[in-house]
C-alpha cells in the first residue's frame, strides 16, 4: 500500500462532493451572514466577504506555484482568520495546508519541513526568531501580516475560479501530536475533511444557528476539522482565539453578544476554566455543552459540570479519523454513562479486535478497528508504516476499547501503554482515574516499566495540588480502591506533566524521566 506518492488528476470530482469546500455554498445563500470573528484582534467577517478573501489568496498562490496539485504550502503562527483563511484557499486551488505545530523546537520542526518539503513557509512574525533558528531552511518564506505580507498581496489579486479536483487528492497534511516519539504526516484528502465535517456536525449537532469557540490549536485536527471546518461548512459562526487563558475565555463564552453555542476543550482546560475565579455557570445559558476530547475524563469532573447545569460531552477521534466515537448532547444519558465516548459516527464503521483478529464480545476489550471516508489513506512518505496501520481495509488506531450497556464504548487505554503486571492486564487510564479522584491530585500519569519480580509495574507522576499529599496517602487511597497488582509500586511528584497539544500526556517523556532517574 503505497502513499508516498498521491494522484495529481483533475476533473473528477466526485458526486455528492460538490459542497467540499466549506464557504462556495454558504457565500451564495448567505452572504451576509456573519462567518467569523477574531477575539484577539475584533476582526469580522461575513461568508461573502471571507470567500472573497480565499479565492484572492488561492488566485495568489496559483499566481505563484501554477496548478501542480499537492504542492504543500505550512504554516506557522497560532489560530487566527488568516489561518483558516490560507487553508481554505490551499483547498480551492488544489494545495495541501500543512499546519506546524508552534510549540515545537526549531529542530523539531526542522524535521517536520524536511519531511513534508513545502514550497512555502508562511508565518506569524512572532515565529520569525524560530524560523531563522532552522539550520539549512531551504524553503521560501513569507509573513502574513505586513505591507509585504501574504494577507495584503491578495488583495491585488482577482479571486480564483472554482477549479475541480479530484476528492481523494489531499488537501491537509496533519502532523501527529508524537506522544510516542517522531510524529508522522497524517494525509487528509477533500472526501476526508468533508466526511469529517459531517461526522461532527450530527454528533455535535452543529447547525447554521451555532456558534462555535476555538481556542485549540489548528494545527490538530480537533481545531482545524472539528470546529473550524463543521462551523463554516454548516453556516455557523466561528469564533477564533489565539489561545487559551481561563479568565478571557470565560468572559468569551458568557458574552451575549456572541452567544456561544459550541465549545471544545482537553480535560486540564476544562477543570482550569472550573476552578478560575470568574467562572460563573449562568452566565453560560448559551451553551449546549463543552465538547471533550484528547486524554480521558474523569467521571468527578463530568459530575461537577453536571451539578452546575453544563454537561461535558466526551468524545474520541483522531487525525486518521477526525470525530470517530462520540456521546450524544444529552445530559441524562452523559450521567448515565460516565467516562464513555459513546457511539460511533455516523459515517464510520467500528470494530474490537482481539489479539486473534476476531470481533470481541460485549464487555470484552479489543483494538478499535476503522473504516469509513473520513479515514486517512495513510501516512506521508511512510509506505511501511501505512501498511502496518492497515488491515484488509480497516485502520487499526492502537487504541482499546470496550462495548458496554446500550451500545457505548469505552476507550480504557492505548494498546501501547498497557503493561502486564503478574501476567495480569494493567490499564494506566484506570489507575489515572482512580488516582485522579483523590482531593490533592492536580494531574497523574501512569505508566509501566520493567520490574524483575512482576515482570512489569506502574509509576504514577501526580503532579499535586497545594495541599500536597504524602506517599502513604495515595498508596492508601489506591490500595481501597484497586486490585492489588494495579496499585503502581512508585509514587513520583513532579510539577508538570509533559503533553501534547490535544492534551495526552507524552509517556515517552516521562519513561525517559523514569531511565534518567
Amino acid at each position: 500500500m503505497q502513499h508516498s506518492v498521491l494522484s495529481t488528476g483533475r476533473g473528477a470530482r466526485a458526486v455528492g462532493l460538490e459542497t467540499d469546500d466549506p464557504l462556495i455554498y454558504r457565500a451564495k445563500t448567505g452572504p451576509n451572514r456573519a462567518a467569523v470573528f477574531e477575539v484577539a484582534s475584533g476582526r469580522s467577517y461575513s461568508y461573502g466577504e471571507l470567500n472573497d478573501i480565499v479565492g484572492r489568496l488561492a488566485a495568489l498562490m496559483a499566481s505563484e506555484y501554477g496548478a501542480v496539485p499537492s504542492t504543500r504550502i505550512a504554516f506557522l503562527g497560532r489560530n487566527s482568520i488568516a489561518q483558516i483563511a490560507v487553508c481554505l484557499a490551499c483547498q480551492r486551488a488544489g494545495y495541501v495546508f500543512v499546519p506546524l505545530n508552534w510549540r515545537l523546537g526549531a529542530s523539531e520542526l526542522k524535521r517536520i519541513v524536511d519531511d513534508c518539503q513545502p514550497s512555502l513557509i508562511l508565518y506569524d512574525t512572532e515565529f520569525a526568531d524560530t524560523l531563522a533558528a532552522m539550520d539549512d531552511l531551504d524553503v521560501a518564506t513569507l509573513s502574513v501580516e505586513g505591507a509585504d505580507g501574504i494577507w495584503e498581496r491578495a488583495a491585488q489579486f482577482q479571486p480564483l475560479a472554482r477549479i475541480d479536483f479530484d476528492a481523494d487528492l489531499p488537501c491537509i497534511m496533519l502532523y501527529t501530536s508524537g506522544t510516542t516519539g517522531a510524529p508522522k504526516g497524517v494525509i487528509i484528502t477533500r472526501r476526508n475533511a468533508f466526511a469529517s465535517a459531517i461526522n461532527f456536525s450530527m454528533v455535535g449537532e452543529v447547525t447554521a444557528n451555532s456558534v462555535a469557540l476555538c481556542d485549540l490549536p489548528f494545527f490538530h485536527t480537533i481545531g482545524l476539522v472539528a470546529i473550524g471546518r463543521t462551523t463554516l461548512m454548516m453556516g455557523g459562526r466561528l469564533v477564533i482565539s489565539d489561545r487559551f487563558m481561563p479568565d478571557r475565555t470565560l468572559a468569551t463564552l458568557g458574552d451575549p453578544t456572541l452567544g456561544i453555542t459550541h465549545y471544545f476543550a482537553v480535560p486540564q482546560m476544562a477543570a482550569s476554566l472550573r476552578a478560575a475565579p470568574g467562572w460563573d455557570p449562568a452566565a453560560l445559558k448559551a451553551l449546549q455543552a463543552i465538547f471533550i476530547g484528547g486524554a480521558p475524563l474523569s467521571p468527578a469532573l463530568i459530575e461537577t459540570f453536571l451539578e452546575d447545569g453544563i454537561p461535558l460531552v466526551n468524545g474520541y477521534g483522531m487525525s486518521e479519523a477526525g470525530t470517530a466515537i462520540h456521546m450524544p448532547l444529552d445530559r441524562d444519558m452523559v450521567a448515565r454513562y460516565p467516562g464513555s465516548v459513546g457511539f460511533a459516527a455516523p459515517l464510520l464503521d467500528i470494530r474490537l479486535v482481539g489479539e486473534d483478529g476476531q470481533d470481541v464480545q460485549d464487555g470484552e476489550v479489543g483494538e478499535i478497528w476503522l473504516r469509513g471516508p473520513s479515514v486517512t489513506p495513510g501516512y506521508w512518505n511512510k509506505p511501511e508504516e501505512t501498511a502496518s496501520a492497515f488491515s484488509d481495509g480497516w485502520y487499526r488506531s492502537g487504541d482499546l476499547g470496550r462495548r458496554a450497556e446500550g451500545g457505548v464504548i469505552h476507550v480504557p487505554d492505548r494498546l501501547k501503554d498497557m503493561y502486564i503486571s503478574g501476567g495480569e492486564n494493567v490499564f494506566p487510564a484506570e489507575v489515572e482515574a482512580v488516582i485522579g479522584a483523590h482531593r490533592k491530585v492536580r494531574e497523574v500519569a501512569v505508566i509501566g516499566v520493567a520490574d524483575p519480580k512482576w515482570g512489569e509495574c506502574g509509576i504514577a507522576f501526580i503532579v499535586p495540588h497545594d495541599d500536597h499529599p504524602s506517599v502513604e496517602e495515595i498508596l492508601a487511597h489506591c490500595t481501597e480502591r484497586l486490585a492489588s497488582y494495579k496499585r503502581p509500586a512508585r509514587i513520583v511528584f513532579i510539577d508538570t506533566i509533559p503533553r501534547t497539544a490535544s492534551g495526552k500526556a507524552q509517556k515517552h517523556v516521562l519513561r525517559q524521566t523514569h531511565l534518567s532517574s
